[in-house]
This record gives structure tokens, sequence and C-alpha cells, in this order.
């Protein structure tokens, strides 16, 4: 469950801005302020049925985008590389040039 919830919040802090205001609402009373799904029924004055059929959407949509833009997993290999160069800095200087070049091409 935490993996999921940590992969949800990543996915979140990429598309946000793709999710419509109620959808952004919901994600971060849910995700980000702990609240309960009857707590968010009770502020919205929905079903708790309603906001859970919201939340799951959502993170489907959030899914969805990642399928298609997949910024996140970029991200996540940008800085598995970036860990890889720290890791050799000092030891070979032209395999540390080798991965900014792999950096760098990645689009």
């Amino acid at each position: 469950m935490l993996e999921k919830t940590t992969r949800i919040n990543a996915l979140y802090d990429f598309y946000q801005k793709l999710l419509t205001n109620k959808q952004r609402n919901y994600m971060e009373m849910y995700y980000l302020e702990d609240f309960s799904l009857g707590e968010i029924s009770e502020t919205e004055h929905v079903s708790r049925q309603a906001i859970f059929d919201n939340i799951r959407r959502t993170e489907q949509t959030l899914e969805d985008y990642e399928a298609k833009l997949q910024l996140y997993q970029k991200f996540l290999k940008r800085q598995s590389l970036l860990k890889e160069l720290d890791d050799m800095i000092d030891h070979n200087h032209s395999l540390v040039t080798e991965k900014i070049k792999q950096i760098m091409e990645m689009e």
C-alpha cells in the first residue's frame, strides 16, 4: 500500500495540472492531507462512494498519462544515471562523460 501511495503521489506531482479542480481537490485531501473517504464526503457534501469512484478514476487517469508521457519513468532513469555518475566521478572521468551524454540525449 505504501508503494502505491508513493507512486500515486509522484504521478500527481508530475500530472496534477492536467486534472480538473475537483480531481485535484479530492486527491490532495485523500493523499496529501490524509483525509478518510468519509471525511472528504462530509466536507464536499457528496457520498463516500462518489469520492471513492472519483479517486479511483483519477488514479487511473494518472497512470494513463504516465503510460503515454512517461515523465515519472524518465525522472527515475535520470536519477539513476545521476547516482551512477556520482558513484563513479572519482574513479573514471571518461565514464562520467559517457553518462552525461546519455542524460543529454534523453527526450
